[in-house]
C-alpha cells in the first residue's frame, strides 16, 4: 500500500528553523545571534559613512539611515536574518539629488521611493522573481562577490605597509577560528584581536575614526521642506523610481540567495513591502534609504551562523549604540580588520563551482554565455539591476532561438484521395520565434489544388502564429486553392477564431 504523503501546509513552507522564540530560550541560539549582530554592526559602520560620502550627504545620515532600516525590516521583512541598510548602489542612485538640489529634495526621494515599493509589493510585483533563470542568479551571485571584492582595494592602496600583515593576519584568524570553535563568531574575534594590536603597539594604520565623523545624538524626525507641486515630483520622481526598482531586485535577489544557503522559504510580497516601508521611516528619520546588503548578511547569515530576525535587529541597535556610547572604541579599529572580513565574505559568496572545467563543459553554451553577461554588465555598471536586466533579456532571446527550431513542418502528398491533395503537418509549440519562418515551409506553387494542414501536434500561443496561419492561407488562396485547417486543441481553436482575419491582410 502506498503511504500518502500530506501537501505541506503553506505556513510551515514559510517557517524558519529556528524561530525567534526557540532562539530567545536557547542560551547557544541567542549567543549566536547577539554576536551575529555585533559583528555586522562593526562592517556596517564604515560603510554606511562611505556611502554617505558618495551620496554626497553627512556620515549621520547613512548612519541613521542604517539603524532605522535594519530595525523596522527586522519586523516589516519576510526573509530572516537578511541584512538591510544604507548601500552603495542606492547611493550612486539618487546622488544627483543631493548633489544638484539638496538634502530636503534628497530625503523626499528617499520617501516617495519607499512608497513605490509598497505600491510594487502591493502589485505582486516580488512574484516576477521566478522570471529569473539560474544561470542570472549564478552571474548575480558572482558579480556580488567580485564587487564586494573590489570595493576593499582602495583600503590596500597608498597605505602603510603594516595594513598587509594585519589583513595577512585576520584572514589567517578567520581560517582557523572555525577548526577550534564557532561558538564566537570567527569575524568578531579577527576585529578584537587585530584592533588590540593596533592600539597595544600603536600601529600607525588607517582605522574607522578616518572615514568620518560620528554622529553624538539620536536621530530626530525630519520634517521635508519642498513644494507640493508638480515640478517637485518630475525632479524627484525619476530618481524614486529607479531607487525602488534597483532596491527592490537587490533585496529580492539577495532573499533567493539566503533561501538556497538556508534551505529555507521567505515571503517575497512581504519583503518588498518590508523594504518599502523601512525606506519611508529611514526617510521620516533623516536617512539615506538603502536596501538588502549582500556582503553584511553574508556574514550574518553564512561567517556568523546567524538565522533569525534577532541579529538583524541586534545589528541595527548595536549600530547605534557603538556610534554613541562607544564610538571612540569603533574609532580605533583599524580597517585592514574590516577588509579581512570583507575579503573572506567575497570568497565566501563566489560560486567556484560555476566556473570549474568540469562545469562548464556540461552546461549549455548558451547558460555559460548568459551568466558571463551578467557578471561582466554588473561589475562593468555596479549596477545590480543593469546587470541582471540585461542577463534576463539575453536569457530570453537564447531561449527563444532554441526554442524557435523546435517546430517543424512535414509535407506528404495523399496519391490515394479523390482530388489531388497533399497535407502538411505541423509539429511544436508556435509563437513568435518559431512562426516567423513558418511562412517559407509551404510549396505553394507546386501543391496540388486542395491542402490540408494537420494543427493536431502543435499549440498556437500568439497573434503572431495567427497571422503566419492567415498569410499561408492567403497565399494558396490567391492561387486558387483550397486550404483547411484540421486538429486544432480547444485553445488554439479559441485563440485561433478569435484573431484570424482580424490581423491585416496577411500579405
Amino acid at each position: 500500500m502506498t503511504d500518502v504523503i500530506p501537501v505541506q501546509d503553506p505556513k510551515e513552507r514559510y517557517r524558519s528553523e529556528p524561530t525567534v522564540m526557540q532562539a530567545l530560550r536557547s542560551p547557544r541560539l541567542l549567543t549566536r545571534e547577539v554576536l551575529a549582530g555585533l559583528v555586522v554592526a562593526i562592517a556596517l559602520i564604515p560603510e554606511a559613512i562611505a556611502f554617505s560620502l558618495i551620496a554626497g550627504v553627512d556620515p549621520r545620515v547613512g548612519l541613521f539611515s542604517s539603524f532605522v532600516m535594519a530595525v523596522a525590516i527586522s519586523f516589516l521583512g519576510g526573509r530572516p536574518a537578511m541584512i538591510t541598510a544604507a548601500t552603495g548602489a542606492i547611493a550612486l542612485v539618487i546622488a544627483p539629488v543631493a548633489r544638484e538640489y539638496g538634502l530636503d529634495y534628497f530625503i523626499a526621494t528617499v520617501i516617495l521611493g519607499g512608497l513605490i515599493q509598497v505600491v510594487f509589493a502591493a502589485l505582486g510585483v516580488a512574484k516576477l522573481m521566478r522570471f529569473i533563470p539560474r544561470s542570472v542568479m549564478v552571474g548575480f551571485v558572482n558579480a556580488l562577490a567580485i564587487l564586494i571584492f573590489t570595493s576593499q582595494l582602495p583600503q590596500l592602496f597608498d597605505v602603510p605597509w603594516l595594513v598587509y600583515p594585519l589583513v595577512a593576519v585576520g584572514l589567517l584568524i578567520m581560517y582557523l577560528m572555525p577548526l577550534i570553535t564557532k561558538v564566537i563568531p570567527a569575524p568578531l574575534v579577527a576585529i578584537i584581536l587585530l584592533t588590540a594590536a593596533a592600539v597595544v603597539f600603536g600601529l600607525n594604520v588607517p582605522n574607522v575614526g578616518d572615514q568620518g565623523a560620528l554622529p553624538e545624538s539620536l536621530p530626530e524626525l525630519f520634517f521635508v521642506n519642498v513644494p507640493l507641486t508638480w515640478e517637485t515630483l518630475m525632479i524627484i520622481g525619476p530618481y524614486a523610481a529607479a531607487m525602488a526598482v534597483v532596491g527592490i531586485l537587490e533585496s529580492l535577489m539577495t532573499a533567493k540567495l539566503v533561501d538556497d544557503i538556508t534551505d529555507t522559504h521567505s515571503r517575497k510580497t512581504r519583503e518588498a513591502f518590508g523594504q518599502g516601508v523601512a525606506n519611508v521611516l529611514s526617510g521620516a528619520f533623516g536617512g539615506m534609504g538603502g536596501c538588502a546588503m549582500i556582503g553584511q548578511t553574508m556574514i550574518n547569515v553564512k561567517a556568523s551562523g546567524a538565522r533569525t530576525r534577532i541579529s538583524t535587529f541586534l545589528a541595527g541597535v548595536f549600530v547605534l549604540v557603538l556610534v554613541l556610547a562607544l564610538g571612540d572604541v569603533v574609532a580605533v579599529i583599524p580597517m585592514a580588520a574590516l577588509v579581512a572580513v570583507m575579503i573572506v565574505v567575497a570568497v565566501a559568496t563566489f560560486d567556484w563551482h560555476s566556473i570549474r572545467l568540469s562545469t562548464l563543459k556540461r552546461m549549455p553554451k548558451s547558460e555559460t554565455f548568459v551568466m558571463l553577461i551578467t557578471v561582466v554588465i554588473t561589475v562593468w555598471t555596479h549596477n545590480l539591476a543593469v546587470g541582471v536586466g540585461i542577463g534576463v533579456l539575453a536569457a530570453m532571446i537564447m531561449f527563444a532561438r532554441r526554442v524557435a527550431h523546435f517546430a517543424s513542418v512535414t509535407r506528404r502528398v495523399d496519391k490515394e484521395a479523390e482530388v489531388p491533395t497533399v497535407r502538411y503537418t505541423v509539429d511544436g509549440e508556435l509563437f513568435f520565434a518559431s512562426s516567423n519562418d513558418l511562412t517559407t515551409q509551404f510549396e505553394y506553387t507546386h501543391d496540388p489544388e486542395r491542402v490540408i494542414i494537420d494543427m493536431s501536434r502543435s499549440h498556437i500561443w500568439d497573434a503572431s502564429t495567427v497571422a503566419a496561419l492567415d498569410a499561408i492561407v492567403n497565399k494558396y488562396e490567391h492561387k486558387g486553392k483550397q486550404v483547411i485547417l484540421e486538429g486544432m486543441n480547444d485553445a488554439t481553436t479559441s485563440l485561433h477564431g478569435r484573431l484570424s482575419g482580424g490581423l491585416g491582410n496577411g500579405h
